[in-house]
């Protein structure tokens, strides 16, 4: 048996393009390296801030995303995610600029969700900034039109203490935001079927939703293992 090389890291097929960041990764945000049960390889893409990235719509950080990128290929994992579901805008450009795979948002999972559910049923959007949230993030993640979006925007901390990048963070009063919000959701939406998480941090918060709307619900946690399980299939034992 002789051993194939020709990368700098084995072990980590994904790759998670992430944006400078101080507030807390808790347990299940995706930042943390304890919520993934398989490895996963960070590059941090410096003066990409959650600011610039949702508020003002990644305002040319294009190129600093592909050369990260680049770099996660070139340390050798098989295929690239992002922190940041805002970063669908870029889905396109990453996709060409580097030969692995690439699944830039969670928002991406929409379209499949909806060939899941009922007739009359369809998936609804929990995003971070509803007003940020475009046509064009939308639409380069093949979302479909009409599809309803709710946010945790105007909360007591979530989407203020992430998007200001702050330091602290209320865990229990974040937890109350995104529960509400999707309730309010489910309740504006009654042929709601299932939600999809936008935001890559409200994963922490999945099965309290899931257990408060009675619904499934999706988010780049559900997005990634299934991806990385193509970039690793299991191998069975045939014996």
């Amino acid at each position: 048996m002789k051993a194939k090389g020709g990368k700098a890291v084995y072990g980590a097929s994904v790759g998670i393009l992430m944006l400078e960041a101080q507030f807390p990764r808790i347990p299940g945000d995706m930042g943390n390296a304890l919520t993934w049960p398989f490895p996963v390889h960070y590059k941090v893409v410096r003066s990409a801030t959650p600011d610039l990235v949702v508020r003002k719509g990644a305002a040319g950080t294009l190129d600093m995303f592909i050369a990260a990128a680049r770099e996660l290929v070139a340390d050798g994992v098989d295929g690239i995610t992002t922190n940041c579901g805002f970063l669908a805008l870029f889905q396109e450009e990453l996709a060409a600029a580097v030969p692995v795979p690439v699944a830039t948002s969670s928002l991406m999972q929409v379209a499949l969700v909806n060939r899941l559910l009922a007739p009359g049923k369809r998936a609804g959007i929990l995003t971070i900034s509803g007003t940020a949230l475009t046509p064009l993030h939308l639409e380069k993640a093949g979302v479909p039109e009409g599809t309803p979006i709710g946010t945790t925007e105007g909360g007591r901390e979530f989407t203020r203490a992430i998007l200001d990048n702050e330091l602290y963070l209320d865990v229990d009063a974040a937890r109350l935001d995104n529960v509400d919000a999707a309730l309010k959701l489910q309740a504006d939406n009654p042929d709601l079927g299932a939600i999809v998480l936008e935001c890559t941090n409200m994963i922490p918060y999945a099965a309290d939703i899931r257990q408060a709307t009675g619904l499934p619900v999706f988010s780049i946690e559900t997005f990634v293992r299934w991806f990385q399980a193509s970039l690793v299939p299991t191998r069975f034992d045939m014996r």
